[in-house]
């Protein structure tokens, strides 16, 4: 059997970001890799400069997501005027001023489009491999219990609206935990519901298929880099399991 943590990302607003093309800022349907490593990464008090931390613990990070209630995409239309002399400073959630620099990029009217979901609830079985190397699950369960700093799901808006830490749970594998842990309230009683999981796991489900996803982070140059194959598929959850 398995150890592993159950997470609950439920929000009025968050984004599982992407690889961006210009201004179009996208999400995905699920949460990737890099995402679920930053959220667990601020949860334990890492900081952005910890590039070697951060990349042993996105390549320990295993996980398979579940969406309990889809929601709905909205679009955000975003302008700033870069050259207005307060922006050239700014407070971070560290309680730092943080400075804008000069360059081409730091002046002028810029517009862009964020995408988010809206009213969407996700489930995360997760865990870290190998067991024994720090931090260890029980440090990221105790860090989760009370993070080092403010957590957000995606963006820093996008604050969640209950514990993300449900508890901890034991299956044979990511996918069985998620078949098995409680729906969320809301959820389509006893429909198929849409998830993603490793590939290495061997535990296909009908109408399932293996998709490839680019959703690491080189955290040295900040950018999506490289390709893993994952399934995405439909499972079904005791219609007796719900959560309250």
């Amino acid at each position: 059997m398995g150890d592993m943590l159950i997470l609950k990302l439920d929000a009025p607003l968050m984004s599982f970001g992407g690889v961006i093309v210009d201004e179009q800022g996208i999400t995905r349907l699920f949460p990737g890799r890099a995402m679920l490593t930053g959220l667990c990464a601020n949860a334990l008090g890492f900081e952005h400069r910890d590039f070697d931390r951060l990349e042993a613990l996105q390549r320990r990070l295993r996980y398979a997501v579940r969406c309990d209630r889809p929601g709905k995409e909205i679009v955000d239309y975003q302008t700033v005027d870069l050259g207005q002399d307060f922006m050239q400073r700014g407070w971070t959630t560290r309680g730092r001023i943080e400075k804008r620099g000069g360059g081409n990029a730091a002046t002028g009217t810029h517009i862009r489009f964020r995408r988010f979901l809206a009213y969407s609830f996700y489930t995360v079985a997760l865990t870290l491999a190998p067991a024994e190397q720090t931090p260890t699950l029980d440090d990221l369960e105790a860090a989760l219990r009370e993070p080092a700093r403010p957590l957000f799901i995606g963006r820093k808006p996008c604050l969640p609206s209950v514990a993300l830490l449900a508890g901890r749970w034991q299956a044979p594998t990511l996918l069985q935990a998620l078949e098995a842990h409680p729906l969320a309230p809301g959820a389509s009683d006893g429909s198929p519901l849409r998830a993603w999981w490793p590939a290495d796991e061997d535990t296909e489900r009908p109408k399932s298929r293996l998709i490839p996803v680019t959703d690491d982070r080189d955290w040295h140059n900040q950018i999506h880099v490289g390709r893993r194959w994952i399934y995405e598929g439909t499972i079904h959850v005791r219609p007796t399991a719900v959560d309250d």
